[in-house]
């Protein structure tokens, strides 16, 4: 039987570090975030013991780990390495058959969007029922997956949707540095059917607490109505290939302005304005004639 030895291989994140395998350890991946997850890998138990062990990832060919940050892995990635080769080549067992998890088949490409700090993650299999914009880890509370998403540090906002999940980031990275790492964690979350948004959750809400409910209200003006089937049936679709959304706010008869709430990759894009004056204000123009002067996208 083939020695199994391991290479150190640092990631774009500098609490994770991957040990890639000579020869394939194991079928489909494997993520535990605490001992009592573990409970089907000796292994990744073993590993918990480690004071520092934050997480551990087990794919088919390499061994992940996140560590808490009372250590620098410079510090102990030798030791770790030479435990676990030691483990694998003396019959230790990976994972136990008769208790592994069966992964769901999921397809996620990664997709550009207008904006240059958004890219937008598809997958084949639906995510969640509405829309849900998160800005910060605290917003995210009840998401699961924007959570996790948040602890990678170069991630700014989460937007998810039907399908995809769309994703802002600081300027402290480039895409093509973390798309892989980002794709791949998104691939696995889904695959693993883990929940995406907690039972019981509502669409966001603006700071008028009203903005989603608004647009189906029945004490609606006719015009707003108007706006809002126009927004539905033209504009939403489109702005949702680009991984964002849109959301009527309000309409001044007076003024006739309208408010709109871009979400997603269309918040802060620096096509927007483009967008909202030569598409968006200009539909409504020509199919709600003498009604519409302008249209204002709200951000908050």
């Amino acid at each position: 039987m083939e020695t199994i030895s391991l290479s150190i291989n640092n990631t774009t994140s500098d609490t994770i570090i991957k040990f890639t395998a000579n020869s394939i350890l194991t079928s489909g991946s494997h993520e535990y975030n605490n001992v009592d997850e573990a409970k089907n890998s000796p292994l990744a138990q073993q590993l918990f013991h480690l004071p520092f062990i934050k997480r551990v990832l087990i794919s088919a060919n390499f061994i992940a780990l996140e560590r808490f940050s009372i250590v620098e892995w410079a510090d102990v990635q030798k030791e770790v390495k030479e435990q676990i080769e030691n483990y694998l080549n003396n019959g230790g067992v990976l994972i136990t058959e008769e208790t592994t998890k069966k992964l769901v088949p999921v397809e996620v490409y990664a997709e550009v969007t207008p904006n240059p700090t958004v890219l937008k993650f598809v997958s084949n299999k639906k995510l969640v029922e509405f829309d849900l914009e998160y800005k910060n880890i605290e917003e995210a509370k009840n998401s699961p997956l924007a959570t996790e998403l948040f602890n990678f540090p170069f991630v700014k906002e989460v937007f998810v949707s039907e399908n995809y999940v769309s994703i802002t980031k600081f300027d402290v990275v480039e895409w093509n540095e973390v798309t892989n790492d980002i794709r791949s964690y998104i691939k696995q979350f889904v695959a693993e059917a883990k929940t995406i948004v907690l039972e019981g959750t509502k669409p966001n809400t603006t700071k008028n607490e009203t903005e989603n409910t608004i647009s189906e209200a029945e004490n609606l003006d006719d015009v707003s109505k108007q706006i809002v089937s126009i927004l539905d049936e033209y504009i939403r679709p489109a702005v949702a290939a680009d991984g964002g959304n849109i959301l009527f706010q309000s309409y001044d008869e007076n003024s006739k302005i309208v408010n709109v709430l871009l979400q997603g990759a269309c918040s802060g894009c620096p096509s927007s304005t483009i967008t909202l004056k030569n598409g968006i204000e200009n539909m409504l123009k020509q199919m709600i004639p003498g009604k519409i002067e302008e249209v204002v996208a709200v951000n908050y």
